[in-house]
C-alpha cells in the first residue's frame, strides 16, 4: 500500500553512529522473540529500529509513520536482517520517500532469505557441527564449544559485519536514489512483486483430484486440464482470491483459520488437497 505522507521535518542531520548500529545490531538478536504468522518478524524488526529512528525522527509524527511501517509483513533470515536494517536506517536519515524506503525492503528480503538459508543453513552449520561431532566422537569434550564458537563467529560477524555495510552503502547510493528514485523505486517493487510470485508456487499447495470418466475416456482434472492451462493455477487464484478479502479489510488471523478450515473440509470430501508453507 503506498503512502503520501510527507515529513513534517525535512532536515536530514548525519545522526546515526558506529553505537547506534551496533546497538540496532544486538537487537535483531531478537528478531523472531514476538514471530508470528500475521506480521512474523514485523514487530522485531521494529523493535531493531527503534534506537536509529528515536534519533532520526524528533517529530513524532514522523516517527509514528515510520514505525507503522515497519510494522507490516515482513519475513527474511534472521542473521542477514542487519544488511536491510542498515539500508533502511541510512535512507530514513536522509528522509528519503517513504514508498521507495518499504520497496527497497520488500525487495531485499526475499533474496537474503534464500541466500542466508544456503550459507547457514545449508553450508555453516553442517560444517561447524560436523567439526565439532568429530572431535565429540574421539572423546574431546570441546567438540560442542568448538561447534558453538566457530559458527557464531561466522554468524556475529556477518550480523554486526552487514549493520555497517548496509548502513554504508545506502548513504553512498543516497546520490543516485535522489536522481532516479521513481525508476528505482518502481525497479525494486517489480522485484518485490516477482519474489512474491515465486513465493506463490512454492509455498501454497492447491490440487485436485477428481478425476473426470465419459466412457473409457479419463481425464484428471488436475493433470489433464488444469496444469496444461498454468501450472500453479489453482494456487495464484487462492492467494489474488486471499488478496482481495485482505483488501476488503478482513483479518489476517480470520482468514488463516478460513484456510486450515477450508483445508480440512476439503480434504475430507476429496475435493482439493490445500496447504500453506509458512515456516
Amino acid at each position: 500500500m503506498e503512502s503520501n505522507y510527507q515529513y513534517k521535518d525535512t532536515s536530514t542531520p548525519k545522526v546515526i553512529t558506529k553505537k547506534d548500529l551496533n546497538k540496532m545490531a544486538w537487537r535483531s538478536c531478537l528478531l523472531q522473540a514476538s514471530f508470528n504468522f500475521e506480521r512474523m518478524q514485523a514487530c522485531g524488526l521494529v523493535y531493531s529500529l527503534i534506537p536509529g529512528l528515536k534519533k532520526i525522527h524528533k517529530n513524532k509524527e514522523d516517527l509514528g509513520s515510520a514505525m507503522t511501517d515497519y510494522m507490516e509483513f515482513f519475513n527474511t533470515h534472521p542473521f542477514l536482517i542487519t544488511f536491510i536494517m542498515g539500508l533502511v536506517v541510512a535512507m530514513e536519515e536522509n528522509k528519503e520517500d517513504r514508498n521507495t524506503i518499504r520497496a527497497i525492503k520488500i525487495a531485499t528480503m526475499g533474496p537474503l532469505g534464500g541466500i542466508g538459508d544456503a550459507l547457514f543453513w545449508l553450508t555453516a552449520l553442517p560444517i561447524c557441527a560436523g567439526i565439532g561431532i568429530s572431535l565429540a566422537q574421539e572423546g574431546n569434550p570441546a567438540g560442542p564449544i568448538v561447534f558453538l564458537v566457530l559458527f557464531n563467529v561466522i554468524h556475529f560477524s556477518l550480523r554486526f559485519g552487514l549493520m555497517k555495510y548496509g548502513y554504508n552503502t545506502g548513504v553512498s547510493a543516497i546520490a543516485t536514489l535522489k536522481e532516479q528514485t521513481k525508476k528505482i523505486s518502481h525497479a525494486a517493487s517489480i522485484l518485490g512483486l516477482t519474489v512474491v510470485g515465486g513465493l506463490i508456487a512454492s509455498m501454497v499447495t492447491l490440487k485436485t483430484p477428481l478425476v473426470l470418466t465419459a466412457g473409457k475416456a479419463v481425464v484428471a482434472i488436475q493433470a489433464d486440464v488444469l496444469d496444461k492451462l498454468m501450472p500453479n493455477l489453482l494456487p495464484l487464484l487462492y492467494t489474488l482470491l486471499i488478496y482481495k478479502l485482505l483488501k476488503k479489510g478482513y483479518s489476517p488471523i480470520k482468514l488463516i483459520f478460513f484456510t486450515v478450515i477450508l483445508g480440512v473440509v476439503a480434504k475430507y470430501i476429496g475435493v482439493f488437497f490445500v496447504g500453506v508453507n509458512i515456516l
